[in-house]
């Protein structure tokens, strides 16, 4: 992982340099793989930032706040009672590996001064933070790994804590460049550089050891039996300076997409013209920039696992239901076959004897007049055996006409549904997901808490501003599509919405202008960027004045009708 251990270590001293001395004003766990430590320091107010999660784990300044859940984590209340209103005393780190300790002097219960120390362990998927007292003893931790788990370390509370088993490679900050690249030597000599070092050194990155077999080769080959010592050794050397001095600068490179692809301490040359690379003014910055999305996109899925889970069941359960009633109506066409079946044995009861198991007619509805051979039930007469057909041939009739009600009824169910679970997916705050979660309560998916709830936040819907002054409104979910569509908008603006693809509706506000192509294209775009075709290339949207856009009686929440529209095909983009 590119947050290696070096990278750490400038990360580390960042922290002594800005907060040691700070004061705990309040701790945060806005979701199960996240703490953020508010603290007060000499300059001002900081945002500490512990991430265990697998595929972002790091400690830095965060500039925002994650939102918080309502209730506050038991892990938390912990922390808020042992850790409160200390001191951030020293921070230190293992060598160059990638573990980092914070020793906070607290308070206790009777008055004493203790130390507790906050462990940040950053491996990927085996990341940790975990809690300490002065003898060395776990109290507890975010993430508890019993013996079910692991066999080698245990992290319960009440347990002596033991750092991560140590790795056999050298330490650049205590070996010299030559033993590390004798030992780079001693390797096999079909061995990639870059391999051999992150193979031999501590706390190194992936993009670290290419970036040095980028330049000690220089474009020729990269085998380790070709490798020139002495440049390795002075790009080694180069390197431990850095570690030493913590002189590096925070590096991103970005893919031709404006997407980034990694960071790193050193400048980045080894992508030459095929990604840039950007400077950032520190590494808590760039930390906060290259894991933004990811961890938006990874913080809301958590919260909005059982709504997930609800919908996608309730999708599924519609699904079956709706291929059942299909398969039941198909059977249904074959009901003409049934009365013919009637009328041909009422026709011919004189010469059908009870008891008989079948009963070879002629079918005078056939213009051959060939033979019909019509099942019967031996225990019935056969009178009562036309009649049975008669009454299974009004039976099928009246289920057509039913089951082509309940499989209209259950499409548009499961295609609001569908709505709903898009409305979920892009959800980007708590709050939305309460509205969502109300608006299912309201439609009976969800039930009612018991006891007085307090009223959800309804929130504003977005607003932007075309690059010639229009305003644009697209709503979060499908409540606030209706009320922005049916109330909120006049029957001048226009409204946008995706063509047959669930997504949000949009509206121009006109203000008594004409509505200019460039807004209608700017709207488009926007209203693509809102919908299940997100990530898609040519989208198309549909687009009219409101007063062409109605609401069925009935009709679920964000279904609508329009006419009189026209339709823009555009890119998604929510930069305008």
């Amino acid at each position: 992982m590119a947050l290696d251990g070096i990278f750490l270590r400038h990360i580390n001293n960042d922290i002594e340099e800005q907060a040691l001395g700070a004061r705990v004003s309040q701790i945060y766990q806005p979701n199960r793989d996240e703490l953020v430590f508010a603290l007060r320091t000499f300059g001002g107010n900081k945002k500490l930032l512990m991430s265990a999660r697998a595929n972002s784990p790091r400690v830095n300044f965060c500039a925002g706040t994650p939102e918080n859940p309502a209730q506050p984590p038991m892990f938390c209340m912990l922390l808020r009672k042992r850790l409160g209103g200390g001191r951030l005393a020293a921070v230190r780190q293992f060598d160059c590996d990638r573990v980092i300790f914070l020793d906070f002097e607290c308070v206790n219960e009777l008055g004493d001064t203790v130390m507790i120390t906050v462990v940040c362990e950053i491996m990927g998927m085996y990341s940790n933070i975990i809690i300490v007292d002065s003898d060395g003893v776990i109290i507890d931790s975010l993430k508890r790994v019993d013996l079910t788990m692991s066999s080698k370390r245990l992290v319960l509370p009440n347990i002596k804590y033991e750092l991560p088993q140590a790795q056999e490679k050298l330490n650049i900050l205590t070996s010299s460049p030559v033993e590390i690249a004798e030992k780079v030597k001693a390797l096999e000599s079909e061995m990639p550089l870059g391999k051999a070092l992150l193979k031999v050194i501590q706390g190194v990155s992936p993009i670290v050891c290419r970036e040095i077999e980028f330049r000690v080769c220089e474009g020729a080959t990269n085998r380790v039996e070709g490798v020139l010592s002495d440049r390795l050794i002075s790009e080694l050397q180069r390197l431990k300076d850095i570690t030493v001095s913590c002189a590096g600068k925070p590096y991103v490179v970005y893919r031709d997409d404006g997407k980034p692809l990694d960071f790193s301490f050193l400048p980045i040359e080894q992508y030459g013209d095929f990604a840039e690379v950007k400077e950032y003014d520190d590494f808590s910055q760039l930390l906060d920039a290259f894991y933004d999305v990811r961890d938006k996109r990874e913080r809301m899925r958590v919260k909005s696992q059982d709504l997930t889970k609800l919908l996608t069941n309730t999708c599924e359960r519609i699904s079956r239901k709706i291929s059942k009633q299909q398969a039941e109506l198909a059977r249904c066409a074959d009901r003409e076959h049934l009365r013919i079946c009637g009328d041909l044995l009422q026709a011919n009861l004189y010469r059908i004897q009870k008891g008989a198991p079948f009963a070879d007619v002629e079918n005078y509805y056939d213009e051959s007049g060939a033979v019909l051979r019509i099942k019967l039930n031996p225990a019935l007469s056969p009178a009562a055996n036309a009649q049975k057909y008669y009454r299974d041939y009004q039976k099928a009739k009246n289920a057509e006409h039913i089951l082509k009600e309940q499989i209209q009824k259950g499409m548009s169910e499961l295609d609001y549904v569908d709505s709903v679970l898009d409305t979920v997916n892009r959800a980007e705050s708590e709050k939305e997901l309460a509205q969502i979660r109300e608006e299912l309560t309201e439609q009976g998916y969800l039930c009612r808490r018991k006891g007085k709830q307090k009223p959800t936040a309804t929130l504003p819907p977005l607003e932007f501003e075309s690059s010639d002054g229009f305003k644009i409104l697209v709503g979060r979910n499908n409540r606030q599509n209706d009320k922005l569509t049916l109330k909120t908008a006049s029957k001048n603006d226009m409204w946008l919405h995706t063509k047959d693809i669930h997504g949000s509706h949009t509206i121009i506000v006109s203000g008594g202008r004409e509505i200019s192509d460039t807004a209608l294209m700017e709207a488009a775009q926007l209203a693509a960027y809102h919908s299940k075709a997100q990530s898609s290339g040519q989208v198309p949207v549909d687009y009219t004045l409101v007063r062409y856009v109605s609401k069925p009686s009935g009709a679920k929440p964000g279904m609508v009708v329009y006419v009189n529209n026209r339709t823009l095909y555009v890119t998604p983009s929510d930069k305008i």
